[in-house]
């Protein structure tokens, strides 16, 4: 099916109102994108967020009217802020597209993420299948690969851990896959409990996998735990982050900036002989052994 699509370039609350019209319009889609390069590092649960300059890009039936369309948008007063661009759009099997773009993607010695519909590169390493969702981890961000690389030389057959702020569950299903004997799961998002378990059920490790959002979380000591989260939630969670791990027991963590490392530290060295900071990026991996 041939497409047409419409750019809107503008601020941050006309785009957010122009997607609401052109969804009205009859676009089957409305994505946005930054104008400037400057990255939202750190929203809240639940937030959303634009940048500045945001484009509001509008997918459409090759024969809708664009005129008409354009016309519409402008009689609102969030409608003349910014610039209109109409772009025709190659007919391609998009979601083809979209899969192939994604690979199996390795992590140290022996741990390889696979989407399902690719081919195993390593059959007789630990694969993992996962299917790239909207919102939780695959692998392909530095941090997540940071924590998998971790897990890959850390686990060890009679662990328990704990991954905190669990997301896909990746880095739960990833430790059971390479023989821990047990993983706990722990996030805010009652969808990334969902998403977790669908993970865990697809790896056929679920009977060794707990999920837990916060209010209903045991009190519990771990030999691993990993936090793959963010800064703000890294530094107000310390204390709780740190109760997990058992004396000697083991702890990374990541969604730290380059920037935000040397706080991080400061924080978790009253509690952990801390390695040297590992980086990808601008991200980077903080781990360390609980002091006795």
């Amino acid at each position: 099916m041939p497409w047409i699509q419409i750019r809107y370039s503008t601020d941050k609350q006309s785009a957010d109102l122009i997607s609401d019209e052109m969804m009205e319009c009859g676009a089957f889609s409305v994505t946005f994108l930054d104008a400037q390069d400057t990255p939202i590092y750190e929203p809240k649960p639940g937030d959303f967020l634009l940048w500045e300059e945001t484009i509001a890009i509008g997918l459409f039936d090759a024969e809708a009217d664009t005129n008409a369309i354009i016309a519409h948008l402008e009689t609102f007063p969030f409608g003349q802020k910014g610039e209109y661009k109409v772009e025709q759009l190659e007919d391609k099997d998009w979601i083809r597209e979209w899969m192939d773009s994604f690979k199996p993607l390795q992590f140290g010695d022996k741990l390889w993420i696979c989407p399902s519909w690719c081919e195993i590169p390593d059959p007789s390493a630990v694969n993992i299948i996962l299917d790239p969702g909207l919102a939780f981890g695959t692998g392909t961000h530095p941090t997540t690969s940071l924590c998998l690389k971790w897990l890959d030389t850390r686990v060890q057959t009679d662990d328990v851990i704990v991954d905190f702020g669990c997301g896909s569950g990746i880095l739960a299903v990833a430790a059971l896959k390479l023989g821990c004997k047990k993983a706990i799961g722990i996030d805010i998002d009652p969808q990334a409990i969902e998403a977790s378990t669908a993970n865990a059920q697809r790896n056929q490790v679920m009977d060794n996998l707990e999920l837990y959002l916060p209010s209903s979380q045991p009190k519990l000591e771990a030999d691993i735990v990993v936090a793959n989260i963010l800064a703000g939630p890294l530094r107000e969670l310390s204390a709780q982050i740190s109760a997990f791990v058992k004396p000697r027991g083991k702890l990374a963590l990541s969604g730290i900036l380059d920037s935000q490392a040397e706080e991080i530290c400061q924080i978790y060295s009253q509690w952990f002989d801390l390695d040297p900071v590992a980086q990808e990026g601008d991200w980077c991996r903080v781990s360390g052994t609980k002091k006795a």
